[in-house]
């Protein structure tokens, strides 16, 4: 047991992370009329500014976070942050201008890129042939935040709109004290890093790590299967009540049941799957299974059939933690945390693009004066994404080995 409360810490620093995007959803809308006032149009106007600030700052500082646990170790970067997660949230609580909630969505957003920091802690503590397994626990526990995020926020919001963000800041806390009694540094002598700017940015990132072509084209790869997944979350709500007119409690349900399924097949099914297919097949099944149950959301009439096909589609969310194996295994010890950072910046890249672009084929796909009336047309964007996933994967260099780089003395 002893040995697992680190794991048990790592993931539930990623579940809170989750959550801290779910979170706000349900309470949002009212906390930013109950301050600023206005119409809803107006509040979901500053919802906008606030998701984007939050993703942009996830893109920004990914990799920062990640290089500098490079250099300073897991530990420190991973409990400070959690600290200022936690007084985020108490800020947040406290608001009363919409100015200073937009300051801790920014906030919030630089403190949870640590699940670069987190996921380069799991590639530390995993052998090669875990790593798949391990990384598919990461996806496990961010499905879990996803599903009980809006449901935490939604049940406290009972007891009033800044109830989630009191409750928020305690759950932050706790784990932050838990990690101070059981985490154990992971970055020794021998793979610490010198920390430098040109790594801790995303662009500087990708030119450091693009200089394994095979790291390069995965990149890309996991940024644009990013994007094709993001449509659930980008659409699905205006999906289903445009094809099936479900309401708020039927489409709430078919995204919980999304959520949960997507953590039984990260946390557990991935891992015979792994066992069965290899890396390699694993990440193929994925994009196919992916491609198809996209092309059958883009055409399903029934809003029956479509509640069962909803938890199916998570079968094929095997394709990430297979694909941040294979990539960690083709980094170095002491680059783990700048390519955990690269793949957070690739990933709220996609939570900025995805929602823009699926929205908009949406509108033209729904509007009076579309030619060809297809609600799912998002989908079959999704599923030509995941063709363009499958070219780059099968045109990709053999890896090379990797090779740590000698350590420097500290300053």
């Amino acid at each position: 047991m002893r040995a697992r409360l680190p794991l048990l810490f790592i993931l539930t620093t990623l579940m809170i992370d989750a959550m801290g995007i779910g979170l706000v959803i349900p309470v949002m809308p009212q906390l930013i009329r109950d301050i600023e006032g206005g119409t809803l149009a107006q509040a979901a106007l500053w919802g906008g500014i606030f998701s984007t600030a939050y993703a942009v700052m996830q893109f920004l500082c990914g990799p920062l976070l990640g290089t500098l646990s490079d250099r300073f170790g897991r530990r420190p970067v991973l409990l400070i942050t959690l600290t200022i997660m936690a007084l985020d949230y108490v800020v947040i609580a406290v608001a009363m201008n919409v100015w200073v909630l937009l300051f801790g969505r920014i906030i919030g957003g630089i403190a949870a890129s640590t699940r670069s920091v987190a996921t380069a802690f799991i590639a530390d503590i995993s052998s090669p042939e875990e790593k798949a397994a391990r990384f598919g626990l990461v996806g496990a526990a961010f499905g879990l935040g996803f599903v009980l995020g809006p449901l935490m926020g939604g049940l406290l919001a009972e007891l009033g709109t800044r109830a989630p963000f009191w409750a928020a800041a305690a759950l932050a806390t706790a784990n932050m004290l838990l990690g101070v009694m059981v985490l154990p540094e992971t970055v020794t002598d021998r793979i610490r890093r010198p920390f430098s700017w040109k790594r801790a940015n995303p662009l500087g990132a990708l030119l450091d790590l693009g200089r394994k072509e095979r790291v390069g084209r995965l990149t890309f790869m996991f940024f644009l299967y990013q994007t094709a997944f993001f449509v659930y979350p980008a659409i699905w709500a205006y999906y289903a009540q445009e094809r099936f007119d479900w309401g708020p409690r039927t489409i709430g349900l078919s995204l919980g049941l999304f959520g949960i399924s997507l953590a039984i097949v990260q946390g557990w099914l991935i891992r015979y799957v792994l066992a069965w297919l290899g890396d390699r097949k694993t990440v193929l099944y994925g994009i196919l299974f992916n491609a198809a149950a996209f092309l059958a959301l883009a055409m399903v009439s029934s809003g029956t059939l479509a509640l069962i096909l909803t938890p199916l589609a998570a079968l094929g969310a095997v394709v990430i933690p297979a694909l941040q194996a294979m990539m960690s295994r083709a980094i170095p010890d002491n680059a783990q945390g700048g390519l955990q950072g690269l793949l957070t910046s690739a990933g709220a890249l996609a939570m900025i693009v995805s929602p823009a672009v699926m929205s908009q084929v949406f509108w033209v796909a729904t509007a009076e004066s579309t030619a060809v009336y297809l609600p799912g047309a998002p989908f079959l964007v999704s599923m030509l994404l995941m063709v363009v996933c499958a070219v780059v994967f099968l045109g990709r260099k053999r890896m090379t080995p990797p090779v740590t780089d000698p350590p420097r003395a500290r300053p």
